[in-house]
């Protein structure tokens, strides 16, 4: 079993859909007042070079609700890079804590990181990838239908949610379609990754510049924002040439029985329409949600071994 969580792709299929199971029991365990706590004593850093909402709160009400304890720690009081080096950084914290949570624009630091410490690191976001949000993704799926029965689609900008995305359902062996731009396909690097495991597991993968062709009679359909935190320069620019996969109501037309995904937050009226949003298709909230119970899953798998 891998140490860390930085890729779906380093997991098995059966490792992850396990893992996706203890996520449904730990919400129905949530739901009926009862919190195992199977993290007693453990305690997590959370580092953030991001702002965040989702992903600050669920990992550290996770970790309470499984009676661990979580540390905050800012990019100012530990300064990787200038105060001292990111190895110094993982050597200090494999001998005071249980397991460090990263959200960082740099993927190269998780896995410095990684390849240092001697506890479990679990990548909260990087520019590359976003692990955490597709596990919440394939729990949201997974309680409205059979995943590998579905055709999922996903629109817009290549960005490390589609990229985890493309990942996952090619380990799991399950049916994506992206449509991206041309200039803005998933990265080489996932690309290459997300063949090999799609050879092994049967998984249907398309890509096509066509957004109608992307969603047409799929299941789901996901987008996520353009510009993504870091590209702000780039989002006027990005405006255009996004603007013909922004998920409305005449795209879902073509996909008239979809619902609706988002990793939020959403630039609403650029990506996604109000409409579409907050109509009776979305169930981006319900992916919110699900944050919690997957990453709950996550963490006992990695710090519930350690002793």
């Amino acid at each position: 079993m891998p140490k860390d969580f930085l890729s779906v792709a380093d997991w098995s299929a059966d490792e992850l859909r396990g893992m996706l199971a203890r996520a449904r029991e730990l919400k129905d365990l949530l739901k009926r007042g009862e919190r195992p706590q199977t993290l007693e004593g453990r305690t997590l850093v959370m580092y953030f070079e991001h702002p965040s909402l989702r992903t600050r709160v669920t990992f550290e009400a996770g970790m309470t609700q499984l009676g661990g304890h979580a540390i905050l720690l800012r990019p100012e009081e530990v300064g990787i890079g200038t105060r001292e080096p990111a190895s110094d950084v993982a050597r200090n914290l494999s001998r005071w804590v249980d397991g460090l949570m990263a959200r960082a624009p740099s993927h190269a630091l998780l896995e410095e990181l990684a390849r240092v410490a001697t506890i479990p690191i679990v990548n909260g976001l990087t520019d590359l990838l976003h692990p955490c949000q597709v596990m919440a993704d394939l729990l949201t799926i997974s309680e409205r239908a059979d995943p590998e029965r579905v055709e999922i689609a996903y629109v817009g900008d290549g960005n490390n949610v589609a990229n985890s995305l493309l990942l996952a359902c090619s380990v799991l062996g399950l049916r994506l379609r992206l449509g991206t731009p041309a200039s803005h396909r998933p990265a080489v690097r996932v690309r290459r990754q997300a063949e090999e495991r799609a050879a092994r597991s049967g998984a249907r993968i398309l890509w096509t510049e066509d957004p109608v062709e992307a969603v047409r009679g799929a299941d789901f359909v996901y987008t996520d924002v353009w510009a993504s935190m870091g590209q702000e320069t780039e989002a006027q620019t990005r405006r255009k040439i996004f603007r013909p996969y922004q998920v409305n109501a005449r795209l879902l037309q073509h996909a008239p029985d979809a619902l609706v995904m988002h990793d939020l937050p959403a630039h609403r009226g650029e990506e996604i329409t109000d409409e579409v949003l907050d109509g009776p298709r979305s169930i981006v909230f319900d992916q919110a949600e699900n944050r919690l119970h997957a990453q709950k899953a996550i963490l006992e798998r990695l710090l519930s071994r350690r002793r």
